[in-house]
């Protein structure tokens, strides 16, 4: 089984930079430890040999789930006229005629 390459600490801190996250120092060596683990699994899932499984196009097919239920009794997409955007954005609080505003929610 061949090992992946690892995340370092500074590839996690970048990811968390990205997402957002405030890591602290106690939870970088654990979270890089964690998403090792899982890149270690995956690893070992592209290892195996499923050449001769048969691709399944519905999982409900083969836990007998009911058509209905598995989506194959949706209707049919059809165009239909919308809201007109004038008027619902006469009623916003505040817009630019186009979109919404609304409040800053995440401060970087």
């Amino acid at each position: 089984m061949s090992t992946p390459a690892g995340v370092s600490l500074d590839e996690v801190q970048h990811v968390a930079d990205l997402a957002n996250l405030e890591l602290t120092t106690e939870e970088l060596p654990r979270m890089a430890r964690d998403l090792n683990a899982i890149l270690g699994h995956i690893a070992q899932l592209q290892e195996l040999d499923t050449s001769q499984v048969e691709p399944m196009a519905q999982v409900a097919e083969v836990l007998g789930i009911a058509p209905a239920l598995a989506g194959e009794s949706l209707r049919a997409d059809q165009i239909k006229p919308s809201v007109d955007r004038a008027a619902v954005m006469s009623q916003a609080p505040e817009s630019d005629g186009r979109f919404f505003k609304v409040p800053k929610v995440i401060e970087r």
